[in-house]
Order: C-alpha cells, then sequence, then structure tokens
C-alpha cells in the first residue's frame, strides 16, 4: 500500500499551518501531497508555494469542483505550478457540493455527474497537451491547447454514485474515496472494477482519503469531530455515515439541524470509523484492512490539535509502511 498526505482545512487552525504540514511530509519523504480547496487558499497558489518551499514531493491539487473551473482553467493552472515548482502535478477532480457550488459560487449544482464525465474526458486530453474538442451537454471546450509543458501529473476523479465511478474508469487514472469504512471501501473497488471492466480499460488504482490521529489527544479528537459535520448530510457522505451507525446524526442533518447539534449527535470516536485513529498498533491493523478492501493507496489527513503540522501523526504512520 502507498501512503500519501492530504492538507488539511481545518477550521479552527491558522490556514499557513498547512505550509507546516507540507514540509513535515515533504521531510518525512511521504510521495505525494493532495491540495483540496475550500475557503481558504486558492489551490493551484498552495501548490505553487508549497513546491518552493520544499525540496521533492510531488503533488495533486483537488479535489476541484468542476461546476466551478472549466477544463482550460484547470489545465492551465496544473501546468502553471508544474512549470514554476518543477514538479509532477495531477489533478483531481469533484463534484463538491450545493453549498459550495450554488451558495458560494453561484454556480449550478444540477446535472453534477455529466459535468464530472465530460470535465474528466477533456481535462485528461488537455493534460497530455492535446487540443480538445468538446460540444457536451454541460461542458463545451473548443480550440484550446496548452503552450506550457504537460504537467506530467495522474489524473484522479472523487467518486461515491455509479456516474462518478464510471466517470473515474473511463477516464482517470486513480478514483478517490473520502472518509469511508474498510467495507464501504470494498464496495467501491468491486464498483470500479465492474465498471472498468466495461470499458475495457485496466481499473484505475484506489485511493482513500482518511483523517488520521495516533495517539490523539482531547484536542484531537474534537478536531476530527468537527471536520465530519459538514459532511453528514451530503450526498454519498451520507450514505456511508450510515453504513457505520451514524444514521440519527445523518437524520439531523438532512433536516438542517445547526452544527453545534450535529456534533453533540456524533460519538466521541467517530473519527475512527472512517479513519486512522489510536494506538500505532491500532492504525497498523486499520491500514491493513483497508488494503483487505482493495485500497491502493491511503492519503493521511492528519489532525493537527495537539500535535502542530500534523507531526506526531504522520511521522507514526511513516515508520508502519516504509
Amino acid at each position: 500500500m502507498d501512503l500519501s498526505v492530504v492538507i488539511g482545512n481545518w477550521s479552527d487552525r491558522p490556514a499557513e499551518e498547512a505550509l507546516h504540514t507540507a514540509a513535515i511530509a515533504d521531510r518525512l519523504r511521504f510521495g505525494e501531497l493532495w491540495i483540496g480547496e475550500t475557503d481558504t487558499w486558492d489551490a493551484f497558489a498552495l501548490a505553487s508555494a508549497i513546491g518552493l518551499a520544499t525540496d521533492q514531493i510531488a503533488m495533486t491539487v483537488g479535489p476541484l469542483p468542476v461546476a466551478v473551473r472549466d477544463p482550460a482553467m484547470i489545465a492551465m493552472g496544473a501546468a502553471s505550478v508544474a512549470a514554476l515548482t518543477r514538479r509532477r502535478i495531477g489533478v483531481a477532480l469533484g463534484t463538491s457540493s450545493p453549498r459550495v457550488v450554488e451558495e458560494w459560487h453561484g454556480r449550478s449544482w444540477e446535472r453534477s455527474a455529466a459535468v464530472l464525465e465530460e470535465s474528466a474526458r477533456a481535462v485528461r486530453g488537455l493534460l497530455a497537451g492535446k487540443r480538445v474538442d468538446l460540444d457536451g451537454v454541460a461542458v463545451r471546450t473548443h480550440g484550446f491547447r496548452l503552450r506550457l509543458a504537460p504537467s506530467d501529473g495522474p489524473l484522479s476523479v472523487a467518486a461515491f454514485g455509479d456516474r462518478a465511478v464510471r466517470a473515474a474508469a473511463e477516464h482517470a487514472d486513480r478514483m478517490l474515496i473520502d472518509m469511508v469504512s474498510p467495507r464501504v471501501a470494498a464496495e467501491l473497488r468491486a464498483k470500479l472494477d465492474a465498471a472498468a471492466g466495461e470499458t475495457g480499460r485496466p481499473a484505475p488504482r484506489l485511493v482513500a482519503w482518511l483523517p488520521a490521529a495516533v495517539d490523539p489527544t482531547p484536542e484531537s479528537y474534537a478536531q476530527l469531530m468537527w471536520s465530519i459535520v459538514p459532511y453528514l448530510g451530503l450526498p454519498g457522505y451520507a450514505e456511508a455515515f450510515t453504513s457505520v451507525g451514524l444514521g440519527d446524526a445523518v437524520a439531523l442533518a438532512r433536516g438542517g439541524a445547526e452544527p453545534r447539534e450535529l456534533l453533540t449527535a456524533l460519538p466521541f470516536d467517530v473519527a475512527g470509523l472512517v479513519g486512522l485513529v489510536g494506538t500505532a498498533d491500532e492504525v497498523r491493523s486499520r491500514l491493513r484492512e483497508y488494503a483487505d478492501a482493495g485500497v491502493d493507496e491511503v492519503a493521511v489527513a492528519p489532525a493537527t490539535g495537539g500535535d502542530p503540522g500534523g507531526e506526531r501523526t504522520l511521522t507514526a504512520i511513516r515508520g508502519l509502511i516504509p
């Protein structure tokens, strides 16, 4: 199993801590950083800063919300970071959520599955330096070709639903799943393999983004609990959380409950149901469960509450899988 690191966007921590976590991951020789985008950094800007401040680590930017960034913007961003940092830069695509797409950005979240599939098709060609002409039902692009060198990194697609899984099978090098139990990971692995078989392509690698804390402190637990709250009612996540016994909290979220009410509905160790939390031995056993479920790579999202930059957790997990 391969290991990589997710730059967390913890609401209770300074945004600049992302650079600290990146430096730790680079020093510990993790192979790759995943740089998502929510309400702090522009992901391409942060990737450029990290690339200039670290020695060797490769990066994947995203998942980027495809309803907000068009394929040409995504390809230009990746190629720009690659040229500025002299690093291998991958791209991850996802549908995000109605809150981000419609409320924050004023874009439509309708036909999100079609936007994801067509964006993946276009971005794959553009990242390779090809001209792509596409008249899809939701995405259109004509005549653009990168002048910069291609970014040379893999294309990943974040997926829960069947159409997203098929988009990953058809166009991606990796399929990304987030905050899932080993059982749900195995179910998605089976769906991915079946979809790939139908397309005639080799199945993409399966990557699981997992919250993590080795020897967690009370601050770690609190941070991990709060990180789960915004996802409880979202499509895909809601079903995954329900499968591990969080159906009551999911129902509250879908009913419009306030965040603090949702927090009190969660068990203290909730992140351990969908991630890597506990002693080093417990985390080692949990990693084995994900490997047995068909996960090829675990992307560790280290809690930083009580563990600045996630150094304790990243050091411990790095020692589990050389």
